[in-house]
């Protein structure tokens, strides 16, 4: 692998940007290949970026015959993230059993008095509003983003903030009653009813939760369930239309 090739990819993981290393095995040819862009010897080559962003949205590494030519697509893909909003409870079972998944959590809360390394040990925590959390931290396909604290002037901008991405999963805390409000307070900003008809809310699975812990269980598994399912539905065979 060239120098410029490792320095790409180290600097890819260091900002959670997804990449595919596109290597010609007849004679070891290397592209990088971004999501919006592609660097190398074949980055005017169409099919093999077609191919390559398909592997990035699969997130799996794989060999493939195109036009003759087998090409290796080594395929590296942001870890899972959640971004947790509110350092309640909730957030102390949800955090460490997200852990556990081989989740790189963050937990997002203002209020310094809830927001503590000793209330979330071996979490990184935040103490600021979520949409400036999320301007500096960036957020990306990977990520998933759960809101727990019932108070609008902390969820609501992390809410409209994700719906404005491209995260996998968005959950939010709250009753049937207090998702329908949810709603018109984000449709006032500029929310349409499709881009809301992503949150997941009440959040998580209907398992009869009750305690926090069991609450962030039924989370943790609406978002593997969420994450498995977008996957599948990736790499389902294409039916031909009729």
């Amino acid at each position: 692998m060239k120098a410029e090739t490792l320095a790409a990819l180290q600097d890819a993981r260091k900002q959670r940007r997804a990449l595919a290393l596109a290597t010609r095995l007849g004679d070891g040819a290397e592209t990088l290949i971004y999501p919006d862009r592609a660097l190398g010897v074949q980055a005017d080559d169409e099919t093999l970026l077609s191919a390559a962003r398909r592997a990035l949205e699969i997130g799996r590494s794989e060999t493939v015959d195109l036009g003759g030519q087998r090409i290796f697509f080594n395929v590296y893909v942001p870890p899972p993230r959640l971004i947790i909003v509110g350092a309640v409870h909730i957030a102390q079972s949800l955090a460490p059993m997200a852990s556990l998944l081989d989740f790189d959590v963050t937990v997002v809360d203002p209020r310094r008095a809830f927001a503590t390394d000793s209330r979330f040990p071996g979490v990184k925590v935040m103490q600021e509003w979520a949409d400036e959390a999320f301007e500096k931290m960036g957020l990306d396909r990977s990520t998933a983003v759960v809101t727990l604290t019932h108070d609008p002037k902390l969820d609501d901008p992390a809410l409209e903030y994700a719906l404005k991405s491209d995260v996998f999963y968005i959950g939010a805390l709250g009753s049937r009653k207090t998702h329908a409000k949810r709603k018109e307070r984000l449709a006032e900003a500029g929310i349409t009813d499709e881009q809301f008809a992503r949150v997941h809310g009440p959040v998580g699975l209907n398992i009869g939760a009750k305690s926090p812990a069991e609450i962030a269980i039924s989370i943790l598994g609406q978002i593997v369930e969420v994450r498995a399912r977008r996957l599948e539905a990736l790499t389902a065979p294409k039916v031909a239309a009729a």
